[in-house]
């Protein structure tokens, strides 16, 4: 009899974690290199489970493709560990009655682009054939976050072979996965791409697990497994722990049987004595086979409030719109910037933009600034936001206390690493790209979570993406900026150019962009500064003419600032015919050397107007 007859008449008990107890005996390499250099201790663990009361254990291979491996420099051994996995399990089991599962781990989480689909899935792929060969009685596919990788790894696998496979998700939030799906329709997915056995693992204890089942209906070609985790965890002294009582663990198995669950073991944190207790509670049970699932409203999502001011993409769209940059002060002596963003907005700037720590170092925060600035002075601001400070919980919590003020015009950015700043020591985060944040953003936008969870209100963020175009060849980043954009990106905002033909070029290689593009132009102060732009700030370039210029002008402060102004007029001027938007940086908080070039810039537009030109090129 095969384990899908089996399940057909009982409720199965499958074992625990393998990573818990390899933690707790202090092993701190790949685990599935154990596969080959201590067999006896994957075997040992597999008898534990065994006589603890398992009717199913799994290999230990969750790591063990070519992308995990890679980090050990080992994932050309793939085949060896996935084989001795199974080995060292046939030769646990013996010749009694358990199933053995080959196990097969999720690789993506919340950050989507740090490897291609087909990447992933040509790495499992590859994994899941030499299990099959090696004579596993099904395949267990856990802890996977994001169900397309999961949906597309089980077709693709159900190709090849007809053995059972367990499909697993995990929650971010109870009842829903990460893009907000709930999991009846989920599991639906799964097992109409060929899966036997749909459920979840990992990520909650038993209770968030029963709690997310409870609004589950039984599978009508598939049957439910669910693998929860001993408790949630916690750290003591820097070890992580779970805290759960191996009967609280063995009741718990009985409310997941009566949610229809058939096949029940355990994730992070359980051992033996856990399924221990689980095949205690579950013995000569039989399973559910009809389930009434009460309907639960679901909550409605209210839509964004009313937007005091006019998008900036849909405004730049129309005709000209002007952002200036002006960094909050590294000091908590803050007038003269609340002043210097007055003076910009009265002079025509549409939106004040203002940076989140740039250069790594540590400034009065844009949401405090962007606040008093917006209910004190009648200012609009633009507030940038990098992942390099937070992780995904402070950056939604951030967000959400911009869209709670009002403050709707943000730029997504990666942030410059810790080591070029104030705290070369400090942490940097990168929970995600900037790319993942523009996603995370517009499903903030539809009113859902990063986890997933419903936010009951819809947020109205108009989002920028940042684009280098001081690159040797601009149309070679044009792919990364269409992947902004399908990311979210309502318009770009660019690194200040230096030279009129990258302006030229920039518009030659993103015309058929519908997205619109704010030019960057910083005015130079100094030939100093010239050499430190050009030097050692990352992504701005000078041209050898804009160099050899603030060289000769040299001789005085007030001469320097001079050609710095006429050389960022000159760039407005090709910037201004072929693009809407200009984006003004601020030097030094020299903000009357910005309102100079707002001036500037609309006496351009009204020389053209009066002159019968219109001055809206293309939507840029």
């Amino acid at each position: 009899m095969g384990l899908i007859e089996d399940l057909k008449t009982k409720v199965l008990t499958a074992d625990g974690a393998m990573g818990t107890l390899l933690y707790s005996y202090g092993i701190d390499f790949c685990y599935e290199e154990l596969n080959v250099r201590k067999p006896a201790v994957i075997e040992d663990i597999h008898r534990q489970y065994i006589e603890a009361g398992a009717d199913v254990i799994q290999t230990n291979t969750y790591t063990a493709n070519t992308i995990k491996l890679s980090r050990y420099g080992i994932e050309e051994e793939y085949e060896i560990l996935n084989k001795a996995a199974v080995e060292i399990a046939k030769k646990a089991v013996g010749d009694g009655p358990q199933y053995i599962l080959g196990t097969i781990g999720g690789i993506r989480g919340i950050r989507k682009h740090e490897f291609s689909l087909e990447e992933i899935l040509i790495s499992l792929v590859l994994q899941a054939k030499v299990l099959v060969n090696s004579g596993v009685d099904g395949l267990l596919l856990e802890t996977f976050y994001d169900l397309e990788e999961l949906e597309t790894l089980v077709k693709s696998i159900r190709k090849f072979t007809s053995i059972p496979i367990i499909a697993q998700v995990s929650m971010h939030d109870p009842g829903v996965l990460l893009s907000g799906m709930n999991l009846n329709e989920a599991f639906e997915r799964l097992e109409v791409a060929g899966a036997d056995v749909v459920g979840l693992n990992c990520r909650f204890g038993p209770h968030h697990t029963i709690v997310a089942l409870e609004n589950v209906e039984l599978p009508e070609n598939a049957f439910l497994s669910a693998y929860p985790n001993a408790s949630l965890l916690d750290l003591e002294e820097g070890k992580v722990v779970y805290e759960s009582e191996f009967e609280y663990f063995g009741k718990a198995a009985l409310e997941l049987r009566d949610e229809g669950v058939r096949l029940i073991g355990g994730c992070c944190g359980t051992t033996p004595d856990h399924i221990r207790e689980v095949k205690r509670q579950l013995s000569n049970l039989q399973p559910v086979k009809d389930k009434i699932v009460e309907v639960r409203e679901v909550e409605p999502i209210k839509e964004a409030a009313v937007r005091i001011y006019e998008p900036l993409h849909e405004k730049v769209k129309k005709g000209r719109s002007i952002i200036v940059e002006l960094d909050t002060p590294r000091h908590l002596e803050t007038e003269k910037f609340v002043e210097g963003a007055k003076v910009l907005q009265q002079a025509g700037a549409d939106a004040v933009t203002m940076a989140d720590n740039s250069l790594a170092s540590p400034r009065v925060s844009n949401i405090a600034m962007g606040s008093i600035l917006k209910y004190e002075e009648e200012v609009r601001s633009l507030a940038h936001i990098t992942c390099r400070d937070r992780n995904l919980i402070g950056l939604q919590s951030h967000l959400m206390g911009l869209d709670a003020l009002g403050i709707n015009d943000i730029l997504a950015v990666t942030g410059d690493p810790t080591k070029v700043g104030d705290f070369p020591g400090a942490t940097s985060v990168y929970d995600v790209s900037s790319i993942e944040l523009l996603q995370l953003i517009k499903k903030l936008n539809e009113g859902i979570s990063f986890s997933g969870k419903p936010l009951r209100k819809k947020a109205s963020f108009s989002v920028a993406a940042a684009f280098n175009p001081n690159v040797r060849v601009v149309a070679r980043a044009v792919p990364r900026l269409e992947k902004k954009i399908a990311a979210g990106a309502d318009y770009f905002i660019t690194q200040p150019v230096y030279s009129k033909e990258k302006i030229i070029e920039i518009y030659e290689a993103t015309k058929h962009l519908e997205t619109p593009i704010y030019i960057g132009i910083m005015p130079l102060t100094s030939l100093r500064n010239s050499e430190f732009l050009h030097h050692e700030v990352p992504g701005i370039k000078l041209s050898d003419e804009v160099l050899a210029r603030m060289a000769k002008a040299d001789i005085h402060q007030v001469t320097a600032q001079a050609e710095g102004i006429q050389i960022a007029k000159e760039l407005i001027d090709t910037a201004a015919e072929l693009f809407n938007g200009i984006y003004l940086i601020t030097p030094f908080m020299r903000y009357d050397m910005s309102v100079e070039l707002i001036e500037y810039i609309n006496q351009l537009d009204e020389q053209q107007v009066k002159g019968g030109v219109e001055y809206v090129k293309t939507s840029h």
